[in-house]
């Protein structure tokens, strides 16, 4: 995962509570009972470095798991060592239930188990021996769901927009993997938020008894648990990140920049501005529309807003989109519209002319005359069966759509129009049939562009959801 801070000022934060451990300055206290699996296994230690409303800088400090608690035998002014998410007394509570059921079972499948060795010449006896070790095996299993639920039932996290989040909500009720929520990064961001910390440089880096000082190398967020967490707790999933800009993967269902009205201020904007205050006040230098979900480039500063800006204008930035449309498309459909060109059997481009319907808005209508010229091209990537949140299966193609232009719903047009593929995007609320619970497959998967300051071209893949 990205780190989504700056990370020199966090990282020499590490490397210090690294030193101090190895001189015994500070130590790491036990908390739970030790573990034969676990033993002599490391640590990570995490940084946070803040400011508070006041400017005053904060370093929030903590160790991942529940097992250990950092302990510093002098105690720095603003330097916070922050507590785990859920306490080990409290998980072990939520584990207590359950917990003589499952270690009895296990004993009963062991004991089956060696009778399933020792009788291997008695084929009844083991059939028996193997029904009774499965029930077991699914009664063990279940309870250890249980558990598994109430526990993660616990965590709830503090969000940069000052509100809470359930892991469980995070995740759709699906359990997530084990630990979950027990990393440096989530814990640090959650005291942050809660006390109204700003961050400013998060960094970890990997500890045990083998470690060396001199070569310590910095350890970013984790993808199977942190990746879960920290873009709904941060609001924004950062793609990249420097000085200058910033790309993130935008959800569906959000505005790309705040619209007329305080229910329709949430948007990526808001949000970047949320984490990063310095940011300038006009970040974006595109927009997706609010059902589109992927890739989105901004600026923090004026310079490379307008820099960006320029290359968008020229159609110098490269990008492309994954859409499932409604119903099979197929060359031999289209042979007799004059607006699409096929370079091959699943291939083409289309030049489409559309305005604003003033009377409608936002839609855009067909207008040869006065509309703006849109040119989109196309590859046709496969056929597929596409079951709607309602369970109903239907037809569709998956398409690679190049914009070459960048006209107001030109990609979700190019596809309903009757003057294009006359298929609407599933899940497409303006221009087709919506169903309820359904999302736009419509997805931001490729986008280019050269840097302001470095001067290298970037280039960014990221496969859709759907």
């Amino acid at each position: 995962m990205f780190p989504p801070f700056f990370t020199e000022d966090a990282f020499e934060i590490c490397r210090q509570t690294v030193k101090d451990l190895q001189e015994q300055k500070s130590f790491l206290k036990r908390v739970t009972k030790k573990s034969l699996e676990r033993k002599n296994q490391g640590v990570m230690l995490g940084s946070l470095v803040c400011v508070d409303k006041d400017g005053t800088k904060i370093v929030l400090k903590a160790v991942s798991g529940i097992s250990f608690q950092l302990v510093e035998k002098k105690k720095l002014k603003n330097h916070i060592v922050v507590p785990p998410i859920v306490s080990a007394k409290r998980i072990k509570r939520a584990l207590s239930k359950n917990d003589r059921k499952i270690h009895s079972l296990t004993k009963r499948i062991l004991i089956l188990s060696d009778k399933l060795k020792k009788n291997c010449a008695n084929s009844k006896k083991n059939q028996k021996f193997t029904e009774k070790r499965q029930i077991y095996s699914g009664l063990r299993k279940k309870l250890c769901m249980e558990s598994l639920e109430k526990v993660f039932s616990l965590y709830e996290f503090h969000c940069a927009n000052g509100k809470t989040k359930k892991l469980l909500e995070i995740c759709n009720k699906n359990l997530p993997p084990t630990g979950t929520g027990d990393c440096c990064a989530p814990k640090l961001l959650d005291y942050a938020f809660k006390n109204s910390l700003k961050p400013l440089s998060m960094m970890e880096v990997f500890y045990d008894k083998k470690t060396d000082f001199y070569n310590l190398k910095p350890v970013y967020p984790c993808e199977e648990r942190c990746s879960l967490i920290l873009p709904e707790m941060l609001g924004l999933k950062i793609v990249y990140r420097d000085k200058n800009l910033v790309v993130v993967d935008k959800q569906s269902g959000i505005l790309s920049v705040p619209g007329r009205g305080p229910e329709k201020q949430d948007s990526i904007v808001s949000r970047l501005k949320n984490l990063f205050p310095d940011c300038i006040n006009q970040p974006s230098v595109h927009r997706l529309d609010m059902e589109t979900s992927g890739l989105m480039v901004l600026a923090f500063d004026a310079e490379t807003h307008r820099a960006l800006n320029h290359q968008f204008e020229n159609r110098e930035v490269k990008k492309e989109y994954i859409a499932v449309l409604d119903g099979i498309i197929l060359k031999k459909d289209f042979l007799q519209n004059e607006r699409i060109k096929w370079f091959s059997e699943k291939s083409g481009i289309m030049e489409l002319y559309f305005r604003l319907d003033v009377e409608n808005r936002p839609h855009q209508i067909w207008d040869e005359e006065n509309g703006k010229k849109s040119v989109t091209e196309f590859e046709i990537l496969n056929f597929e069966n596409y079951k709607n949140p309602q369970g109903k299966v239907q037809k569709a193609t998956r398409i690679k759509f190049i914009p070459h232009t960048g006209r107001t719903h030109q990609l979700r047009l190019a596809s309903s129009d009757i003057h294009g593929f006359n298929h609407q995007i599933i899940g497409d609320s303006l221009y087709g049939i919506f169903t309820e619970g359904q999302r736009l497959l419509l997805h931001s998967s490729y986008l280019s562009f050269v840097h302001p300051v470095s001067g290298k071209r970037m280039e960014f893949f990221l496969n859709p959801e759907f």
